[in-house]
Formats: C-alpha cells, sequence, structure tokens
C-alpha cells in the first residue's frame, strides 16, 4: 500500500511555472496520441473494473463520457460498488466552493478502502485540478491520491494511470492550457437516444464571479466538418436528439472564422435527428441571424436557455457581464416576435457583492417583465482566484437567504403559470425512459424542455409521440398518449 509518499508531479511544457519535479514527455509528443489510445495500453486492464464519479455541468457529463470511453477501450468494466471498483475516479467542478469540499470529502472518506484493495487507484480530474491551491492541497494533504490530471489532457489519462500503477508517489500532470480540441476520442454514452456533442471549449468572458475561463481556458471551436461528421455517426447509432455544448455556444466559430448560426442549420440538415437543443448561451452575442436559425430550422427545439444573472445594471456592470437589463429586454422581445411559442430560462444569482436592495427589486422586475418559464437561482459565494472575491460590500449570508427566498417564490408562480397554459394541449414528446422518481410511469420531454409524465410500455422509450397535456403543477407535466387511445380504440 502506497501511502505517505512524496509526489510525481509531471507538468506539461504549457506551463512551465511551477516547479517540475520530473520532466513530462514534450507536449507536442503527447498531442500525437490525441486521437486515439497508444496499442499496448488496449485492452492491457482487462478484468479491472471503474467507478467513476463526476461533479457539475453538462460539460463535466459530456467530458466523463470521454474518460469512460477511454477506460473502456483500456479494458476496464464499469462498477457501482466502491469495494469492487480497481479505479475510482473523481471528475471534478469548481464552480462553487462547497462543490470542491464535498469532493474532499468523499477523497477521506474512501482512503480506507485502499487498505482493503492495496492495488486500488484513486484519481483527481477535472476542474478543481486546475487550480493550484488545488494541486497543493492534494499534494499536502491527501498523498493517497494516486492520479490527478486536468481538463485540457483527458486524452493522456491511459498513460497516466499506467505510470500511477508502477509508481509509488502520486502522479499529477496538469496543462495550463491547450489549443487542441481533442474531437476524436471514443465515449461511453449510457443514453441511446439522446447525446451530447461538445462544438466548444473554454472561455474568453470572465465575468467576475466566474472561475470556468481559469479551468477551462480560453475559447478554441471544433471544425464544422469534425461537428456534423459526429452528429451524423450519431443519427447512424439510432439517436434521435443532440444537445449541442460549450460555455458560450453562441460565441463558436469566432476562433474560425464562422458562426454559430451557421452550425445550428448544418446540423439541423441532418437526417435522423429529429432534436436539436444547445447551451449555454451568453445574451450579448445573440446574434439576429441566430434568431432566424433557430425559427426556420425545423428540427432546432424552441428552448432557448439565457443566463440574466441579474436585473440591476449596476451589478452587471460589476459582474462584467458586458449588456445592460434593456439589452437583455430588447433580445427577449426579438425572439418572441420571431419565436412566439418559445419557452425561456435563465440563470439569477443573489446577493452579489454591492447588490442593495434597489438592485434586487430591479432583478424581481425583471423576472416579472420577462415572465420564465424556469429559472436556476443561486445565492453568491465567492471563488478564490476571481476577481470578484476581492470585492468590498459582501451582502450577508441571511440577507442572502431572504434574497432567494422572494426570488424562488416570483419565480416558482410564472413556472407553474406556464406549466398550467400547457394543459388541454396535444404536444409531441420524446420518450427519454422511466421516471426516476416514480418506477411506474416513462419520462417524456417536450420541445420547449418541459418534463411530462405518462403511463406506458417501456418500448415507447426513445420513441417521439403525440401527447395530450391532462394536468399541471409547477415542475412537471402528466400526459396521455394518443397512441395509447388509437391502440385502445382499434384493439391493436
Amino acid at each position: 500500500m502506497r501511502t505517505g509518499r512524496n509526489n510525481l508531479v509531471l507538468r506539461s511544457e504549457l506551463d512551465p511555472a511551477l516547479t517540475v519535479h520530473r520532466p513530462s514527455i514534450p507536449v507536442q509528443e503527447a498531442l500525437k496520441h490525441a486521437a486515439g489510445l497508444r496499442e499496448d495500453l488496449k485492452d492491457a486492464y482487462r478484468g479491472k473494473r471503474y467507478l467513476l464519479k463526476t461533479y457539475g455541468c453538462q460539460m463535466n457529463e459530456h467530458d466523463s463520457e470521454m474518460i469512460a470511453g477511454l477506460l473502456e477501450e483500456m479494458g476496464y468494466a464499469a462498477t457501482t460498488d466502491e469495494t469492487a471498483a480497481d479505479l475510482i475516479l473523481f471528475n471534478t467542478c469548481a464552480v462553487r466552493e462547497n462543490a470542491e469540499n464535498k469532493v474532499f470529502g468523499e477523497i477521506g472518506r474512501v482512503k480506507p478502502l485502499k487498505q482493503l484493495n492495496p492495488q486500488l487507484l484513486l484519481g483527481v480530474c477535472g476542474c478543481m485540478p486546475q487550480e493550484a491551491a488545488v494541486q497543493e492541497r492534494v499534494r499536502s494533504t491527501y498523498p493517497w491520491v494516486d492520479v490527478v490530471f486536468g481538463t485540457h489532457n483527458i486524452h493522456r489519462m491511459p498513460e497516466l494511470i499506467e505510470q500511477a500503477s508502477n509508481a509509488f508517489e502520486t502522479v499529477m500532470e496538469v496543462w495550463e492550457q491547450s489549443t487542441e480540441t481533442f474531437d476524436e476520442l471514443p465515449k461511453a454514452r449510457t443514453d441511446q437516444t439522446r447525446a451530447w456533442v461538445n462544438i466548444q471549449y473554454g472561455c474568453n468572458k470572465f465575468c467576475t464571479y466566474c472561475i470556468v475561463p481559469y479551468t477551462r481556458g480560453r475559447e478554441r471551436s471544433r471544425t464544422m466538418e469534425s461537428i456534423v461528421s459526429e452528429v451524423e455517426e450519431l443519427a447512424a447509432r439510432g439517436f434521435r436528439e443532440v444537445t449541442l455544448l460549450g460555455q458560450n455556444v453562441n460565441d463558436y466559430g469566432l476562433d474560425l472564422g464562422t458562426q454559430f448560426s451557421f452550425l445550428l442549420r448544418a446540423v439541423g440538415r441532418v437526417a435522423g435527428i429529429e432534436r436539436v437543443r444547445f447551451t449555454t448561451s451568453n445574451p450579448w452575442n445573440f446574434t439576429d441571424d441566430l434568431i432566424e436559425a433557430i425559427a426556420e430550422t425545423k428540427s432546432v427545439c424552441h428552448h432557448i436557455h439565457l443566463p440574466v444573472q441579474s436585473g440591476s445594471n449596476a451589478v452587471l456592470k460589476r459582474m462584467n457581464r458586458g449588456y445592460t437589463r434593456e439589452y437583455y429586454l430588447d433580445l427577449v422581445r426579438k425572439i418572441r416576435e420571431r419565436i412566439p411559442d418559445v419557452a425561456l430560462t435563465t440563470d439569477l444569482i443573489v446577493g452579489f457583492p454591492g447588490e442593495t436592495e434597489q438592485d434586487f427589486q430591479e432583478t424581481l422586475a425583471l423576472v416579472s417583465d420577462v415572465a420564465f418559464d424556469n429559472a436556476y437561482t443561486f445565492s453568491y459565494s465567492a471563488r478564490a482566484g476571481t476577481p470578484a472575491a476581492g470585492f468590498k460590500d459582501a451582502v450577508s449570508e441571511d440577507e442572502k437567504k431572504q434574497r432567494l427566498a422572494r426570488l424562488m417564490a416570483v419565480q416558482d408562480r410564472f413556472t407553474l403559470l406556464a406549466s398550467q397554459r400547457m394543459v388541454g394541449k396535444t404536444v409531441r414528446v420524446l420518450v427519454e425512459g422511466v421516471s426516476r422518481t416514480n418506477g411506474h410511469v416513462l419520462a417524456a420531454r417536450t420541445d420547449t424542455n418541459k418534463l411530462v409524465l405518462i403511463e406506458g410500455p417501456l418500448r415507447w422509450i426513445g420513441q417521439t409521440l403525440d401527447v395530450r397535456i391532462v394536468s399541471a403543477n409547477t415542475w412537471t407535466l402528466r400526459g396521455e398518449c394518443v397512441e395509447k387511445e388509437r391502440e385502445a380504440r382499434t384493439g391493436s
């Protein structure tokens, strides 16, 4: 068993600032292996089992699909049993401090498993390792972690696991940046109907509260050809829906001389893909042509997630959001004029440093003006390494809690009204699977991203069906399938 050891740190040439205890392989050599697994590592771990725990956003979930795809090419099989795992890997999120603390708690909790299985490897990857403070914390406090890598060198994971299997120190390789997108890594997808497709990496916006530009790097777009090719392959395999992923999808192509609206139309033309979704959009670069592309492309869903964060111009400026309240409201007006049935959702933060009661009232007013279908609401928490962490005029925790409760009460009324407006309508839904909360019903989703629960056979999973909405509560709809009614009438 390897405990209390010194740390073996492998760093790439892209980040020479940190002391290198043992030099990494040259970066260009590493990039040669980006497209696939080294031949001698294919099936080399046959009989071994892995457990992958994922925290954070859809981007992290998609990264986990690539990690799992590489592991399965190495011969690993997935398990949900910690005591049976030969590799436990935490794919982490750095957006909120409490998420980091939860991961470190989990790393401490699983430490005794190494006594049961001395060959067990523990690893940490994703956004957290991109922070220097996290790297130091692992080195000083969690020496039983075997392997650490970041967001830019997922393709290097097989070689790092191989090194960790034969080392008595922590193998740590974190790249500060990358110019590559690594489009062709294998993916182990758990859903056979819907798929995430990464179109863009990184973020150039530098909102003052956000750690993402520091953990994901600068914006880098995949080529349109590689994206369309992946979507075509998914269609050939029977997938019905794709979600295009990026930290700022409407910035797609700025580095390639193209536009997101062009890509959206191209993906929308892929035969067999019935639904195209995308997330997340920054309001400041939501162009008129993008609105037109959504409106005219039949397979693009009429649901837009458009984070506003605050309704106060003063707060938006301190957040460095790059737009005003007036701009946002005018954008909403243009979207609804061209796409009348659109469902708009958003993100909102309360308690940002310096937010006054008047600022908060302006957020409540904006929520009422827009009448969002749903909103993800958050109480501000400082993230070390971001400019806002040093801002003065902090809002007290009690005031944050009160404002969050008031905001949620207002938004919940609009969410319920949006659901109630659906009652009596017949809508097209994609059946996603069995409901997570009720094993006796199926969960389906409308074009506008509303969850519909229906009764029906398992063979409906993966199909698109016409459903009549019979009742609604705040978060879900109840529906009766028109197909089921037809079968009852005909006896088929």
